[in-house]
């Protein structure tokens, strides 16, 4: 006995891998030896491991089913109309007058429309505009009253009287007038331009018009059209290159 201990020491030297080693050394006869109980907990380590993954696919399953299924709706539900897709629409604008003329403003649903939504006649002549507009950019606000409580309240676009403001300096009030023939020749002329502007010949209307007031000018581009709610509009010409903002704004407000 003592010549075995002698050959088969009951500690052994430990080496320099050894002590910086951290690994578990499990003898091949450990679970042999155990009652399968190492096993069992190994078997049930990796099962908690599968159920987790399992349960974070889940999860992430059930974040894109709820966000990209279930928030349009949620959307709609719970948000007022003027959110919706129909209050941000491309319209056609033309801005049209003799030179020295007042300057009327056409919106039309569409290039090819017959009668416009929208005629109103500014306060400024069509020559002011071109100039304010090539100095800068332009902003107009129209501005009109609300009616008494009580009272029959008009759509925004059928309103009749504005009180005009180019780039914040009151310059008097713009009215919203019918469709003329002059009206309907202008639009008819430039119903194939998308974006222009030049001089074109004009019809009578049955309006007094003096040679004074210069040749017909006109000035066609997209516009869009952003409802913000029931007593307020506003349409911003679009620029081709898309760089900048809007060359003219024009905003129409009820208070």
């Amino acid at each position: 006995m003592k010549q075995y201990e002698q050959t088969f020491p009951s500690t052994l030297p430990r080496t320099s891998s050894c002590n910086s080693s951290n690994k578990l050394i499990i003898p091949s006869n450990y679970l042999n030896s155990t009652n399968s109980s190492y096993t069992n907990s190994f078997i049930h380590r990796k099962n908690r491991g599968t159920i987790k993954v399992n349960f974070n696919f889940l999860k992430s399953l059930i974040k894109i089913i709820s966000f990209h299924t279930m928030l349009p709706a949620c959307m709609f539900i719970n948000f007022p109309t003027h959110f919706t897709q129909n209050s941000c629409r491309k319209v056609t604008g033309t801005l049209f007058g003799h030179r020295r003329g007042h300057v009327s403003f056409a919106i039309q649903d569409h290039s090819t429309s017959s009668e416009p939504s929208l005629l109103i006649e500014f306060a400024i002549s069509t020559s002011t505009l071109v100039k304010d507009m090539s100095s800068g950019l332009v902003r107009i606000a129209l501005e009109c009253e609300k009616m008494p409580r009580g009272s029959r309240q008009l759509r925004l676009l059928q309103e009749p009287k504005w009180a005009m403001y180019c780039n914040g300096r009151k310059c008097g009030h713009a009215l919203a007038r019918a469709c003329t023939d002059s009206d309907r020749h202008v639009l008819r002329t430039v119903r194939n331009v998308s974006v222009g502007a030049g001089v074109i010949p004009v019809v009578g209307d049955g309006r007094k018009r003096g040679e004074s007031e210069g040749e017909l000018m006109y000035m066609r581009a997209n516009f869009e059209r952003v409802i913000g709610n029931c007593d307020s509009e506003a349409f911003y010409m679009m620029n081709l290159d898309g760089n900048g903002g809007p060359e003219l704004s024009i905003f129409l407000i009820r208070t």
